[in-house]
């Protein structure tokens, strides 16, 4: 059952409710996938101006699509590649503005402008990271690179 939080017009407000909203649907003794599944709603519900958000899972060589909302997307992305496999190789976040001034960046979806990669680490293992794209240029600052990297790691908590 969803926790009825209103969303607010103010973004920092609608960072703490996820936050807060969080740790309610996802749970430890769940599979990683089921973890991620609900982390993505909960991210999509209460983020505006998104397009597309997920999580690319690594798996030996590669990062693989795991659970997302939005349209399909690319299912292997190779570490170093594209923004995501840049986040994993460098295993920092990177938000990109213009997606199209980013070298080698991979589109899965034509609408994306600009992106957002958070990696997913645990005692210096990758686990995956954590993708969201927006329709619109320049719609992450610092304040989405500060709450995404709270929200990934209550993810990595969990899973």
């Amino acid at each position: 059952m969803f926790i009825p939080v209103e969303k607010s017009k103010d973004k920092t407000t609608n960072y703490e409710r996820l936050l807060d909203t969080l740790p309610h649907y996802i749970d430890q003794k769940d599979p990683w996938y089921t973890v991620l599944s609900n982390a993505s709603a909960i991210i999509d519900y209460f983020l505006d101006e998104i397009n597309w958000i997920g999580f690319y899972v690594n798996e030996e060589d590669a990062l693989y699509l795991g659970p997302f909302q939005g349209v399909a997307a690319c299912t292997k992305i190779h570490i170093g590649h594209g923004v995501c496999g840049t986040a994993a190789e460098k295993r920092e976040t990177v938000k990109v503005d213009d997606v199209e001034a980013f070298p080698g960046h991979i589109t899965c979806d034509a609408d994306s402008k600009s992106e957002i990669v958070v990696p997913l680490i645990r005692e210096d293992v990758l686990l995956g990271v954590l993708d969201i794209d927006s329709p619109v240029l320049g719609r992450f600052d610092e304040t989405d690179r500060d709450y995404l990297e709270k929200a990934a790691a209550l993810i990595v908590d969990k899973i």
